[in-house]
């Protein structure tokens, strides 16, 4: 037994006038598992209780990464204060080792800052609906190096903070949910005009997800190759493309059978040939 006990109190590590001992070591090694274990399980706990509050998601989000970082921090204090490191010693080399730090690692503190930017000022909120070039997805989680979104396909991208924050990003629901969309149909040549607007009013009037207001609008759009062009455009709340290409189907299945029923023939490319009889007549007599 005396010989474990001085096995614990062997100085292990000496600087300056401060040893630690393998038994102060195993201490600091429970103590920093059971602190980091605390922070998370309580971090968690503050989480739910705020969702289960009905508290924004984007609130949740900010306050619990400031609880997690905070918590870590004073766990590291107390760490040093237990070891007896100096704070100003430490002050000095954890300065120096941010400087090296920094220089190497731009990108991760850019989108780092960018991250608690997007929390704060909450130009995109989890739950937004973006449109990034070609790529459109919801919102789903907004962490510290990257913002996780999910596609309209189903699959999951991370997009860096920074990239948010510099590049051009369309968000369809940052101040409501309103969007305006349109249906384009073309009718044969010789179809009653007047006749074809009531009927696209009046589908866009049955579909509950069409609002009265602002009004849906129907343009006689061009005069095309094979078809009379017209353009129902109305507004709906929509939080995804997903939910706009159901309501455009709607649309179209109700108007090809109001159409069909009225006898209006939905126009399709066609060509008219015209053939010559009297070529066609002096080949013949040559052919003889």
């Amino acid at each position: 037994m005396e010989d474990v006990v001085k096995i614990l109190h062997t100085p292990i590590i000496v600087f300056g006038d401060t040893s630690l001992d393998l038994a102060q070591l195993l201490y600091v090694a429970l103590f920093t598992f059971l602190g980091g274990l605390f922070v998370v399980v309580t971090t968690r706990f503050l989480r739910n209780r705020l969702s289960a509050r009905g508290t924004n998601p984007d609130v949740v989000q900010l306050l619990c990464r400031a609880y997690l970082i905070l918590g870590f921090v004073v766990l590291a204090f107390i760490i040093l204060d237990f070891l007896r490191v100096p704070l100003a010693a430490f002050a000095f080399i954890s300065g120096a080792v941010a400087i090296g730090f920094g220089f190497g690692a731009q990108n991760i503190i850019n989108n780092f800052i960018s991250g608690w930017i997007l929390m704060w000022e909450r130009p995109i909120k989890i739950g937004d609906f973006l449109e990034l070039g070609d790529v459109k997805g919801t919102v789903e989680s907004i962490n510290t190096r990257s913002t996780r979104i999910r596609r309209v396909d189903g699959v999951h991208l991370l997009v860096p903070n920074s990239f948010l924050l510099e590049n051009t990003v369309t968000n369809w629901t940052l101040v409501d949910k309103l969007v305006r969309t349109s249906v384009k149909v073309g009718v044969a040549y010789g179809s009653d005009v007047n006749l074809v607007r009531t009927l696209l009013q009046q589908v866009a009037k049955d579909h509950p997800s069409v609002l009265e207001k602002p009004e849906s609008l129907v343009f006689f759009d061009d005069f095309g190759d094979n078809a009379l062009c017209f353009d129902l455009t109305f507004w709906v709340h929509a939080a995804s493309e997903g939910g706009l290409r159901t309501i455009r189907s709607d649309l179209r299945f109700a108007i090809d059978q109001l159409f069909a029923d009225a006898g209006l023939v939905i126009a399709f490319p066609q060509r008219d040939v015209h053939v010559d009889g009297e070529i066609l007549v002096r080949s013949s007599g040559d052919g003889g």
